[in-house]
């Protein structure tokens, strides 16, 4: 692992993760494959995919160049995510499986059920892949079809894959408080990373306690640098951005750092994994120049001021547009 790049112990396992890795969400397929030799290049060790980004072959294109040129597959840490068709216990081998093919693995380092409460209608491979979130998009009336399955049924499969040596560890995304506590309750291997989003204007403190604190887990921030990869998805407004902010940019100038830099900076001293996602190359550069440099109590106090609970990624809220009401966090 690059020596400069902090790591925190992954629970259950004599592994770490890396505090900082490459989001892969919305990384151009024509360029995912060179993005992620750049990536290691330039010192990233830990790389965050999954089936529904739609690019596990191009990052496995990547990875193999990577692997060519001396670095050890033990040295990387790959996150893949099972997705939201797939939770039934007949899918979820195969789904783990699908992806070890795509990334050319023959293990994960972490498989993390994507949207632990939304199970969708299995749609297969040779249909679709990735199914994405609209069962039959040539229907007359497309939308999102739920299946409902218990947690349970698929974090026992879950299980079975570390069982087998799939994967070595295993966890949650986009989940709260209450789901957590149940899946503790009936595992038998227990949750060793969850990622949520998190950033200044979404901070859920209460959260990040519980997982880090109560549990013991790691917490892993998707979208750390807030609104910007949801403009273009009419999710956010570009006017909101954290970035932008007159405290943000205050503190980044004092530090002689960019905006983004303090802001991936402060989801580090909270002792959360951040995985931002680029697809320039200087950019991954520079979100990666965060460790020469430490805020202050009051400065992380300002930026966590900055909460206001605006969560981008709500499947309450976009799940709408599918024709379907399932707002998971209320």
């Amino acid at each position: 692992m690059t020596a400069n790049i902090p790591s925190l112990a992954l629970p259950g396992s004599s592994a770490r993760v890396p505090q900082i890795g490459f989001g892969l969400w919305k990384v151009d397929k024509a360029r995912c494959a060179d993005l992620v030799v750049e990536a290691a290049r330039l010192g990233y060790r830990a790389f965050d995919s999954a089936c529904d980004y739609g690019n596990e072959e191009e990052v496995g294109d990547g990875l193999s160049r990577v692997f060519a040129t001396g670095l050890r597959r033990e040295d990387v840490f790959v996150t893949s995510k099972l997705w939201n068709t797939y939770h039934r216990k007949e899918y979820v081998r195969d789904a783990c499986l699908k992806s070890l093919r795509d990334l050319k693995l023959q293990y994960l380092d972490l498989y993390l059920i994507h949207f632990p409460t939304i199970s969708l209608r299995y749609v297969p491979f040779d249909q679709r892949y990735p199914p994405e979130w609209i069962h039959d998009p040539d229907a007359a009336d497309p939308k999102m079809e739920l299946d409902h399955v218990p947690l349970q049924e698929t974090w026992r499969c879950m299980e079975d894959l570390v069982r087998e040596g799939l994967v070595k560890a295993i966890g949650l995304c986009n989940v709260n408080v209450q789901t957590l506590v149940d899946v503790i309750a009936y595992s038998e291997i227990q949750p060793s990373v969850v990622q949520v989003e998190l950033h200044p204007t979404l901070t859920q403190e209460k959260l990040v306690r519980f997982v880090q604190q109560e549990c013991g887990m790691l917490c892993t921030a998707f979208s750390p640098l807030g609104s910007g990869s949801y403009v273009e998805l009419n999710m956010a407004s570009a006017e909101e951005s954290v970035l932008n902010r007159a405290e943000v940019k205050q503190i980044a100038a004092s530090k002689s750092k960019t905006p983004a830099q303090v802001v991936l900076r402060w989801g580090v001293q909270r002792n959360t994994v951040v995985i931002p996602k680029s697809n320039q190359v200087a950019r991954l550069e520079e979100n990666l120049n965060i460790f020469d440099f430490e805020l202050s109590d009051s400065e992380m106090a300002v930026l966590s001021g900055l909460n206001a609970n605006r969560r981008l990624n709500n499947p309450g809220e976009f799940c709408q547009g599918m024709g379907c009401f399932i707002p998971i966090y209320d």
